[in-house]
């Protein structure tokens, strides 16, 4: 699978990355054995960067990751864990975190901390939960709500451990394309990776986000091509960003379908290839839980996809003229 530089880093992403959220139970549990195989799978399939956080399973998804990575060579395989909230321990835990989204017992808390402090506690947790002496990606988490605690202090602090050579590249994940614009504008980071914010539904990236990162020569990341599942498979009732699907969007995802399949593509392929072809995005990412969904995933980046689909998207008006489209003379795997 090709791999792409992220930024002006020595940090490396293969065109799809493995989310490895649906290994810290993300909605429902998952064995540590089928967890073991997801990623065993994803490694057979040629991917070699992984992205999780301690958000996912309270640290569950860091711990099963790095547990199932631990005899691979280390050099060969890039890690991206996320700051921004700490893990407490809860004194007399009760429950579980499905509140938050994962099948786990609630034995911690999560506390919002972009501090300088609060970004050396998150790391040296996760390189624990890991077994891991370092990771090579570290992105600022959902900092929607504390953009100026984590501009003025997380990120510095994110700066420092990139020039002590702690980790390789630095950068932000979430879904408001317009605040990763802001930090693209106005920091040194390398990459940031956006959640559903351009997809085959959704290019609202495409006005700031993408033209500024190319300019300053930032790469992207793009997770959430699917839009939580409208894309995937597009029906009555499907999600659309983790909410029911307005239905104009699940008619409008219902059409892609049928050009699609007149071409012999899945749709869930072409939301792949989409975002894939702006200029600044380094690779996609994809959350699986199973070793099934992981070969389902690396099957429809291997897909040949017709030119003749994108321009017929075009015209029927699903997609604008301006995006850039996947060439075929460019394929994401060798």
């Amino acid at each position: 699978m090709r791999q792409a530089q992220l930024g002006r880093s020595t940090a490396t992403v293969t065109r799809l990355s493995f989310g490895a959220a649906g290994v810290g139970n993300l909605f429902t549990p998952v064995t540590d054995e089928s967890a073991t195989r997801t990623v065993d799978a994803a490694w057979a399939a040629g991917i070699r960067s992984f992205d999780t956080a301690p958000h996912y399973g309270l640290g569950l998804s860091e711990r099963r990751l790095g547990a199932a990575l631990r005899d691979r060579p280390r050099a060969e395989y890039t890690v991206a864990t996320k700051v921004g909230r700490l893990l407490e321990p809860v004194p007399y835990p009760v429950g579980d975190d499905l509140a938050h989204g994962f099948a786990v017992p609630a034995t911690h808390r999560r506390v919002w901390d972009f501090s300088a402090d609060g970004v050396r506690r998150s790391l040296e947790g996760s390189l624990q939960r890991l077994g891991l002496d370092r990771v090579d990606i570290v992105h600022l988490h959902d900092p929607d709500d504390h953009f100026a605690e984590a501009i003025g202090q997380a990120y510095p602090a994110l700066e420092q451990l990139r020039a002590e050579g702690v980790v390789r590249a630095i950068g932000v994940g979430m879904n408001r394309s317009e605040i990763l614009a802001r930090f693209v504008r106005d920091t040194d980071i390398d990459a940031v990776l956006l959640a559903g914010r351009y997809t085959l539904l959704d290019q609202g990236a495409m006005a700031e986000l993408l033209p500024e990162a190319a300019r300053r020569a930032v790469s992207v990341v793009v997770g959430g091509v699917f839009n939580s599942g409208v894309l995937a498979n597009p029906r009555p009732g499907a999600t659309f960003d983790y909410a029911a699907a307005p239905p104009e969007l699940v008619d409008r995802a219902l059409r892609m379908q049928t050009i699609c399949e007149r071409h012999g593509v899945p749709l869930r392929a072409a939301a792949v290839r989409f975002a894939l072809a702006p200029q600044a995005v380094a690779g996609v990412l994809i959350g699986a839980r199973s070793a099934e969904e992981v070969a389902d995933a690396a099957r429809l980046l291997s897909l040949d996809i017709p030119d003749a689909l994108w321009q017929e998207l075009r015209t029927a008006g699903l997609l604008p003229d301006h995006l850039p489209f996947p060439r075929r003379d460019q394929p994401p795997c060798e």
